[in-house]
């Protein structure tokens, strides 16, 4: 099956130093000491990374959507055969992905809140990501997440 495109995005060199230092689960100010800049000037990048990224307003939809069109360049993937996701947590990396609150993977799942929040921290553990954006890069190498989900989303 052929993945639906998009258009190409062109980042900037510091605008994708700065996206890609934060899929490691690090944060914007370790991001701006690791590229010798300024938080601000860190910060500056990332907005206009995410401007270029239709618009993404969280770091994880920002990064999902740079690897989808491979605007940075794309973790190694690993084999995923040693990793288990159960069903819920599985569901939910695609809406981590477009940025959704609790709230709203809750109502979009038709599940309890409370749940969906205990299904995002055992996400998380399970891939063993510190935040949001780690677990992307973590479930974009496990090949939970793919260019198809995330291109097909953004249409």
């Amino acid at each position: 099956m052929t993945a639906p495109t998009v258009a190409t995005i062109e980042l900037a060199p510091r605008e994708r130093q700065v996206l890609e230092e934060l899929s490691d689960g690090t944060t914007l100010t370790t991001v701006a000491l690791t590229l010798e800049i300024r938080e601000g000037t860190a910060r500056g990048y990332l907005k206009l990374a995410k401007r270029k990224l239709h618009g993404a307003s969280e770091n994880a939809t920002a990064l999902a959507i740079a690897y989808a069109t491979e605007a940075i360049t794309r973790p190694d993937l690993i084999d995923p055969e040693g990793l288990f996701l159960p069903r819920e947590q599985r569901e939910l990396v695609p809406l981590i992905g477009r940025g959704m609150s609790a709230s709203a993977m809750a109502s979009e799942l038709k599940r309890p809140v409370g749940i969906v929040r205990r299904d995002g921290r055992d996400l998380l553990a399970n891939l063993g990501a510190s935040n949001p954006a780690h677990a992307i890069r973590q479930a974009w190498q496990y090949q939970v997440l793919t260019a198809h989900q995330v291109i097909a989303w953004l249409r």
